[in-house]
């Protein structure tokens, strides 16, 4: 296998029977035990409105998880940045850079991370589908930037630190202006696999070297579901599958207790969505994952693997992190 690194997307989910506290403390947990194994980052997703994910607050999630932590590197994957001014981001961000110094990503995306109706709530006056995404993205840049004379608006902190960005995708908006900037991106191929090489290749073709990175850098995202038999994992893996059904039934809920199997739980008509949507979902034992492993950094030639794994029970999604660890040979 090419050796790429190995990062973990958590979505910090509420699972069904608690609230936002377990959550928080699971997370805490998996970050704590993702480290020792080894994994390179543990990114914090932005979703609002969401009665499963706790993760709405991500700058607060960051840091209540970088203090329980060493030395993994604590990210937003992402922070919807039409959310917010560029202003709020730099500040939140340079205050989490100084206070856990080398530790800090900041990904960026420009989807709401939510329906139209919470965009609107979130945004209020500010009007916008995402198009200025180039714009916020080089005014919040300027404000990380070492002050000029005279500068009447400054990130404090934030100013003059060097904290690393990454353009997220779930299409080629982002891979064009990764590659035009010369910055590196991740791709969301965890819901989003249609897209992901196209996206990928044209983010190499049209990159252009930058004093941030000289040559493109990838990251692409899979979930994983591994277990000691592959029937295991199968059921593991329902609880994000009936997840995303009451999702695309417009009945979002908290992560639920996985099912022996998912017959009467999903029409034919759902069944291909999920197949579409989950193409980079890896079920199964440790030899069946780094299989598909192998295919999918062969597939994509990226540069880092970021695993999502959101099962229901804490100590299953343990498991597939510690299985994934044991067959690509990670050293903690």
């Amino acid at each position: 296998m090419r050796n790429v690194s190995y990062s973990v997307l958590d979505f910090v989910p509420i699972i069904e029977g608690y609230g936002a506290k377990e959550a928080y403390l699971q997370s805490i947990a998996l970050a704590q035990h993702v480290e020792q194994l080894g994994y390179g980052r543990y990114w914090i997703s932005e979703h609002h409105n969401m009665p499963g994910i706790a993760s709405a607050a991500t700058p607060l999630v960051m840091s209540y998880i970088a203090g329980a932590t060493k030395h993994i590197r604590i990210g937003a994957g992402g922070v919807m940045l039409p959310n917010h001014a560029p202003l709020i981001v730099a500040e939140q961000f340079g205050t989490l850079e100084a206070m856990y110094p080398r530790r800090i990503d900041l990904g960026l995306g420009r989807a709401p991370g939510t329906d139209r109706q919470t965009a609107r709530a979130l945004r209020r006056n500010r009007l916008t589908n995402g198009d200025d995404f180039p714009e916020q993205l080089a005014e919040l840049r300027h404000y990380f930037k070492s002050p000029s004379s005279g500068q009447a608006v400054r990130a404090i902190p934030g100013e003059g630190q060097d904290i690393p960005i990454w353009l997220l995708g779930s299409s080629d908006f982002s891979a064009r202006l990764a590659a035009k900037l010369g910055l590196p991106f991740a791709f969301a191929s965890h819901f989003a696999p249609a897209h992901l090489l196209p996206a990928l290749k044209i983010y190499r073709e049209m990159f252009q070297p930058s004093e941030v990175l000289q040559k493109p850098y990838a990251m692409a995202a899979v979930n994983i579901f591994a277990a000691d038999t592959h029937a295991e994992a199968e059921k593991i893996a329902t609880s994000a599958t009936l997840q995303f059904l009451s999702l695309i039934r417009n009945m979002p809920g908290k992560l639920p207790k996985p099912v022996d199997h998912l017959a009467g739980y999903v029409s034919e008509q759902e069944q291909a969505v999920v197949k579409s949507q989950y193409e980079y979902t890896f079920i199964g034992t440790g030899t069946a994952v780094k299989a598909d492993l192998e295919r999918f950094i062969e597939w994509t030639e990226v540069d880092e693997v970021m695993i999502v794994s959101s099962a229901y029970d804490l100590e299953a999604r343990k498991r597939t992190y510690d299985i994934v660890a044991e067959v690509i040979g990670m050293k903690g």
